[in-house]
């Protein structure tokens, strides 16, 4: 009998292996993303100041307001993402998010910068939530906090490297 649970434990870690290196590169590399994306603003802001003439005041409050917009719809994104599910609003998230990205190319004022800004947040809440959900979709309860810093973990020990 003994041998026997020990050949399960065995092949349901072997599965969850396997689970893992399914799921955690799109993970590293979606969340690798947010955090650039958060970040991108930074690098951008010599030649956007200059071409649209903003201050740096409002150049500050446009970064800033992206914080308002995922802060605002944080709370329900995660009620919509319980309701529909982790897959569905992560791919929700993504796409928007894409979208919205891809829309800071029109901005031609201070008001198209914080509208782009502030809708950035709003597509980008409930991201880091909806991972962790989609973890626990796939793993109990004792795997899915270690895949979850592993992902975290990945990601900070490439940051800190490239520093």
């Amino acid at each position: 009998m003994s041998v026997s649970l020990q050949s399960e434990a065995v092949s349901t870690d072997r599965l969850y292996a396997k689970v893992a290196l399914r799921l955690l590169p799109l993970l590293f590399l979606c969340y690798v993303t947010a955090y650039l994306d958060r970040i991108n603003v930074g690098f951008a802001k010599l030649q956007m100041q200059s071409d649209l003439q903003l201050s740096d005041s409002v150049y500050g409050f446009a970064s800033g307001i992206f914080f308002f917009g995922y802060l605002l719809f944080e709370v329900p994104s995660n009620l919509l993402l319980e309701k529909i599910g982790a897959r569905l609003w992560i791919a929700r998230i993504m796409i928007t998010w894409g979208i919205i990205s891809g829309a800071t190319l029109f901005v031609n004022s201070a008001a198209s910068f914080y509208a782009v800004r502030f809708l950035l947040g709003f597509a980008e809440a409930g991201f880091f939530p909806g991972i962790i959900l989609y973890l626990t979709y796939w793993f109990p309860s004792t795997w899915g906090l270690d895949m979850l810093m592993l992902v975290i973990g990945r990601f900070q020990i490439v940051y800190c490297s490239s520093r």
